[in-house]
């Protein structure tokens, strides 16, 4: 089978993937674009942000090619998250980026984004079941939970219109937040949460949210954690894919990064560029998640939602 081709259209940033007809891994690419920048307020998507990002599409484009991968159907998907579906304008963005890309934008919904991360991460790290997975993004947060018997299926998801970008926009203006600003951001965080839950247990037909036997973090917040953690100088994707962050070392992060300013975050060796002006909101989301479901750690894979992707178009 021929090499293929998967693209995640972020609210913070775009991602590749790229895998030989055989799974082996030829290229994984990151660029932050901040797609969502001013989405939550406005509900529109900004010019600048819009060329941002096709100017990065345009670029994953000639990678993949250059690795054989043949552009159409079949051979390459596109799908789209938070900051595309949420605007109301959002054919401003994929008229132009079909048109980079060669294919068309799958603009996906909460629920298929949910299940992707599940399949993209669960069985990627030990695991004792039921595995939950968290996927905190720039404009949502999905949390999906597994079967008792660890199965590979989900068995409840929901998508929280709760992530770095979005709250950060918010409630997190200031460099560093003030105060107010802090416990402010923390009560819209609870306040979503208490629904979430409410609505994932819904899902479960289950009066509350079951224990979790194991949390499964993915996407950037979690795997930028992970590595201040570890104590990493720079990030270092072998170290950080299946690292446990115990619940009181995620908690101390998230205040540590929410009193320090954007220029300080941007100086710790493994907060990647385009990530500091937004991390401390995704801490804050993240550390709160962990505590809700009442679990000591969470452990951190860099399988997510964009492997799902690819691995699908290998059947």
């Amino acid at each position: 089978m021929s090499a293929v081709a998967a693209v995640d259209v972020g609210s913070n940033s775009v991602r590749l993937l790229v895998l030989a007809g055989d799974g082996t891994r030829l290229r994984r690419d990151i660029v932050t674009t901040r797609l969502a920048a001013g989405v939550d307020a406005t509900g529109r998507l900004d010019d600048a942000a819009i060329d941002r990002t096709v100017t990065a599409l345009a670029a994953f484009r000639t990678t993949w090619e250059g690795l054989g991968v043949a552009t159409g159907p079949g051979r390459v998907r596109v799908v789209a998250t938070s900051a595309v579906r949420d605007a109301a304008d959002r054919d401003r963005f994929l008229a132009p980026a079909a048109a980079a890309l060669g294919v068309p934008v799958d603009v996906i919904d909460g629920t298929e984004e949910a299940a992707l991360a599940f399949a993209g991460a669960a069985l990627a790290v030990p695991t004792v079941p039921p595995v939950a997975v968290v996927d905190v993004g720039g404009g949502s947060t999905e949390l999906v939970l597994g079967p008792a018997d660890g199965g590979g299926r989900p068995v409840a998801a929901v998508s929280l219109q709760l992530g770095c970008v979005r709250l950060t926009e918010r409630a997190l203006g200031g460099d560093p937040p003030r105060d107010d600003e802090v416990a402010a951001a923390r009560a819209v965080v609870a306040d979503v949460l208490d629904d979430g839950l409410a609505r994932l247990a819904a899902d479960a037909s289950t009066a509350a949210v079951p224990p979790v036997g194991t949390l499964v973090g993915v996407a950037g917040t979690a795997t930028t954690l992970a590595a201040l953690h570890l104590g990493l100088a720079s990030y270092e994707e072998d170290r950080i894919h299946g690292a446990v962050v115990p619940a009181a070392a995620l908690s101390a992060l998230a205040d540590r990064l929410v009193g320090m300013r954007t220029a300080d975050r941007a100086a710790l060796g493994p907060v990647q560029p385009g990530r500091a002006e937004v991390l401390h909101g995704g801490a804050l989301v993240l550390a709160a998640v962990v505590a809700r479901l009442g679990v000591d750690r969470l452990v951190v894979s860099e399988a997510d939602s964009l492997d799902a992707v690819a691995r699908g178009l290998l059947g």
